[in-house]
């Protein structure tokens, strides 16, 4: 079932998410509505506070673009992205590189608002699958961009909190509209 995507401006995105203790048939169910929801936003990531639900629960999928990573380790040992894909994980810890990339990123909760973002370039994430299983990924480029974009959800930080002072003071009035033309539905 798709989902409505909540937009910039609910409180619950700015929410640090409930840990998820137990799994249940509901939360499989959310997992699956997750994945249908971010492909029919043509989105690469979403997480469960962009529904409306503050649990550390996120979905990603990059694999449109197998390039866009240039290694995978799944607990130290080499794994294939279209394997993992798509990932749904959940009570994520992160661990950084040193180097720095910026990229474009734009958010489903921020419908046609773009900005460059420096994060990390790489990452070491410790991840609860839909298993039980607890894995360590380490990964670069894309999809470690993408797990930390929506870890951050998770956190209550959102992309914006990562512009520099400049951007989010240019993209002030296209987020006003934003809010005001979204909220009105």
């Amino acid at each position: 079932m798709i989902r409505e995507i909540v937009i910039f401006g609910d409180p619950v995105l700015r929410k640090k998410c409930d840990l998820v203790k137990n799994f249940s048939e509901d939360i499989n169910a959310l997992a699956d509505d997750m994945l249908e929801t971010m492909v029919s936003a043509e989105g690469i990531g979403l997480a469960a506070p962009q529904v409306g639900i503050p649990m550390q629960l996120a979905v990603v999928d990059v694999s449109h673009d197998p390039e866009s990573i240039s290694y995978l380790r799944v607990d130290g040992k080499k794994a294939d992205l279209l394997d993992m894909m798509p990932l749904i994980f959940l009570n994520p810890e992160l661990e950084f590189g040193g180097e720095q990339d910026v990229m474009s990123e734009g958010c489903l909760s921020f419908p046609e608002i773009r900005g460059e973002i420096t994060r990390p370039y790489e990452l070491k994430a410790k991840v609860k699958l839909m298993n039980g299983n607890t894995v360590t990924i380490e990964t670069d480029g894309l999809l470690s961009r993408a797990i930390q974009h929506e870890t951050d959800h998770l956190n209550g930080v959102l992309f914006i909190d990562r512009m520099s002072a400049a951007t989010r003071i240019a993209l002030r009035g296209k987020v006003k509209r934003m809010q005001r033309d979204y909220g009105m539905r």
